[in-house]
């Protein structure tokens, strides 16, 4: 469902060239769910950022199903998002003047995709019922994940990235949140890739990669 080869990246830091990536390869097949590691810098949040078109690779092909998204302009890989890929950050990126029955609904409604039935069972399943007519500033940090993952997951993409999504929760609170995302992952049968800094909750899904010298070991 997602193959990448090859794929490079570097930036300037100081006149100086960084290369953060050097030829990473990964597969990710439908309804596999991935973490991945690696040592602060290593360059996991670039890797995630071009898989999802929100920046270009200088090398490689990145290939979400059929799509070649290393060859998509800027439109083609904000559609590619719109469409197919559900992100979720640590930092939540809920839209404040929303109550959370509307970003719950946002992307999915942007995408032209959006599903009562199963909008209301991401509802139930993540325990959002009696919040539905709050904003976001009125919600603890697992509640606002829980919204943010719904959310991601309105749209049943083919993708799920998280870039460290407990990373601001505690650990009984990062444990709950991501239990109901490997349910509704699998529920969905979308592909999930997750960066995480803890080694107990990359040990719950199906395969942990490292992200080293700018490779997967």
């Amino acid at each position: 469902m997602l193959s990448i080869k090859d794929l490079s990246k570097t930036f300037v830091s100081a006149g100086e060239p960084v290369h953060v990536l050097r030829g990473v390869d990964l597969d990710l097949a439908a309804g596999e769910r991935v973490a991945l590691t690696g040592e602060s810098g290593s360059g996991k949040s670039t890797l995630l950022h071009l898989i999802a078109g929100l920046d270009a690779a200088d090398g490689g092909t990145i290939r979400l199903a059929e799509v070649e998204v290393t060859k998509l302009s800027d439109t083609g890989r904000a559609q590619l998002r719109r469409d197919r890929i559900g992100l979720v950050f640590q930092q939540f990126n809920l839209i404040p003047s929303l109550s959370v029955a509307d970003n719950l609904a946002f992307q999915a409604r942007i995408a032209g995709r959006h599903d009562t039935a199963w909008t209301k069972e991401l509802t139930e399943r993540l325990g959002l019922g009696s919040l539905l007519k709050r904003y976001p500033e009125q919600l603890s940090g697992g509640q606002q994940q829980r919204v943010a993952i719904g959310r991601a997951l309105a749209t049943k993409p083919a993708l799920l990235l998280a870039d460290e999504p407990t990373g601001n929760l505690d650990e009984a609170t990062a444990e709950d949140v991501l239990a109901l995302t490997r349910d509704l992952v699998a529920r969905t049968g979308c592909g999930f890739l997750m960066v995480t800094h803890s080694l107990h909750l990359a040990a719950t899904l199906d395969r942990h990669l490292t992200l080293h010298g700018g490779r997967i070991a």
